[in-house]
């Protein structure tokens, strides 16, 4: 099974004046550390709440020194549950985000059935094409001379190009 794992990151950001500088320094400082390595995890602006459930900008602002928050995904492939994906992707971001903390919010399961119909689907149709060479007295059907000639009308002109 494949899964989407969405960890928030604490990320703290030095000598800075407003709330969206503190946030574009935290994505790029972000970025830096994760990048080449694993560059195929999305940064995003986390979302913070009040206890009384006001909405809060991400980024909390003190004698201009900042922490943001940031939510940080991936596509953990192959994994036997949802707490295994969690574990990869905690231990994969974790291992380049030195001194930042980080907790795993959700785990989203991704839908393989699309795909196991795709590889069906392409499975059918490969043996289907096979089933069409040969016919019941194990003589080549018309369709195989067809795209024979098709294919010796192709090869002339390749060998044309290479002289």
């Amino acid at each position: 099974m494949d899964c989407r794992v969405v960890v928030e990151a604490a990320v703290p950001v030095f000598d800075v004046e407003t709330a969206d500088e503190a946030i574009r320094i935290a994505i790029s400082k972000t970025g830096e550390m994760l990048n080449p390595d694993l560059n195929y995890v999305e940064i995003n602006m986390g979302e913070r709440t009040s206890p009384s459930g006001e909405e809060l900008p991400p980024a909390f602002i003190a004698a201009d020194e900042a922490l943001v928050a940031l939510e940080l995904e991936m596509t953990v492939f192959n994994v036997e549950r949802e707490e295994h994906a969690s574990r990869i992707a905690r231990k994969e971001i974790g291992q380049l985000l030195e001194n930042i903390p980080l907790e795993v919010m959700h785990v989203e399961v991704l839908d393989d059935d699309e795909d196991a119909n795709d590889s069906a689907d392409e499975e059918t149709t490969a043996s289907d094409d096979e089933s069409t060479t040969t016919n019941s007295t194990g003589d080549a059907d018309e369709n195989d001379t067809t795209e024979d000639d098709a294919d010796d009308e192709i090869l002339p002109e390749f060998e044309d190009l290479v002289e």
